[in-house]
């Protein structure tokens, strides 16, 4: 594991991607809500995550299936040197995952492995009141093609760093899914890197958890990099789902898409505590070396009750106009009354016509998830939201 890459925090942020990292937790004065990277999210309910007084209890579990010729599946000890390769810790919770966890996962794919079917990684929490951090790393190799699935359940705190590499060439796709216990707390930092001419697409379903906070950050390491994120979030009353997104530009000819989509419905009594919240931050830089960049973001969300709040901040920062385009777009509202009269003129009843817009709004990010039976099970767990709240 590699040391730490510094001991004291810059005085000035030149932008968002300067971003000051280390292995040591002490390096990070804990986190207030004064700061932009945390104002959203709910200390109270971290469980001491942020602050160094989430001691681990227990252990998270991991369980592989599908994995075959060309893909290895490891569990290995905190020494192992290829730890640490996608990216060094950025905030105080990540930082502490990293100097916390027991045993990391690691999946290899074989450079030149064309894996046919999915690699599904079942990570369970380590229990009601129960306090665990996790490590996993998914590491394709040049010129492969591959799938893997990582499928999160359970109850419990967890905080986790997970490293996605794309070396040069390779095809990755990695989806992550959220289907956590109601009690669950999840703090989590994806450390998402491309190599030259790598394509990798990212997943973030959030679905389950009490408290859940995935913070993506791209970074490319050479020309030609293409990554595309996709996000489907569903919050229920009391739930705190939160998305926060940096994708750096720092290499020439790179591409990325963001598309995430979420739907809040709270608590109809109106009490602040089953208040269903929302929040997606999309930062997107682009430096001066990264010309040839083609990005764009987009955020929507659909309010389907009352006692529901969406926060979407998408951001933009250009420091060199040799670009092929940039943009950004985000809108939070309900349903469109223009699509529900045309279902219900044709003769389907409303509660109907409103469970198929939600179907149609979800559908784009579903339709890019590549494997059938994970996408029937999001289908079937989204329909069963719905029915929850008599949408």
């Amino acid at each position: 594991m590699a040391d730490s890459a510094s001991t004291a925090a810059p005085a000035v942020v030149v932008n968002k991607g300067e971003l000051f990292t280390s292995y040591d937790v002490e390096a990070f004065e804990v986190p207030s809500q004064r700061e932009e990277a945390w104002r959203f999210t709910p200390f109270r309910r971290l469980h001491g995550l942020h602050d160094g007084t989430a001691t681990p209890t227990g252990t998270t579990t991991v369980e592989s299936t599908g994995a075959t010729d060309g893909v290895t599946v490891e569990t290995v000890g905190r020494d192992d040197a290829r730890l640490g390769k996608a990216g060094v810790p950025f905030d105080r919770v990540s930082a502490q995952a990293y100097s916390s966890f027991e045993t990391a996962t690691i999946v290899t794919i074989a450079n030149e492995a064309q894996v046919a079917d999915p690699v599904f990684l079942t990570v369970n929490g380590p229990g009601v009141d129960q306090t665990a951090y996790s490590h996993i790393q998914v590491h394709a190799g040049a010129f492969s093609k591959s799938v893997v699935v990582i499928d999160q359940r359970g109850s419990g705190v967890i905080g986790e760093n997970v490293e996605i590499i794309a070396d040069d060439s390779a095809h990755l796709t990695v989806v992550n899914v959220h289907e956590w216990e109601d009690d669950a707390t999840h703090v989590a930092t994806h450390h998402l890197s491309l190599g030259r001419d790598a394509a990798l697409k990212h997943f973030a379903v959030s679905l389950g958890g009490h408290t859940v906070r995935i913070s993506p950050h791209v970074q490319y390491t050479a020309p030609g990099g293409d990554a595309e994120l996709w996000g489907l979030y569903f919050a229920d009353g009391g739930q705190h789902l939160e998305q926060r997104l940096l994708v750096d530009h720092a290499q020439p000819n790179c591409r990325s898409h963001v598309v995430y989509k979420g739907a809040l419905q709270g608590d109809a009594s109106g009490d602040k505590r089953k208040e269903a919240h929302t929040v997606w931050i999309g930062d997107v830089l682009i430096r001066p070396a990264a010309e040839g960049t083609d990005t764009y973001e987009l955020n929507r969300n659909l309010v389907l009750t009352d006692n529901a709040r969406a926060d979407s901040v998408p951001n933009l920062e250009i420091e060199t106009g040799e670009i092929i385009g940039a943009g950004h777009a985000s809108a939070t509202g309900r349903f469109d009354d223009e699509q529900l009269f045309y279902l219900q003129a044709r003769g389907i009843p409303e509660d109907v016509a409103r469970r198929l817009v939600v179907r149609g709004f979800f559908g784009e990010v579903l339709a890019k998830i590549s494997v059938p039976e994970l996408r029937e099970r999001l289908e079937a767990a989204i329909e069963a939201e719905l029915e929850s709240a008599g949408a």
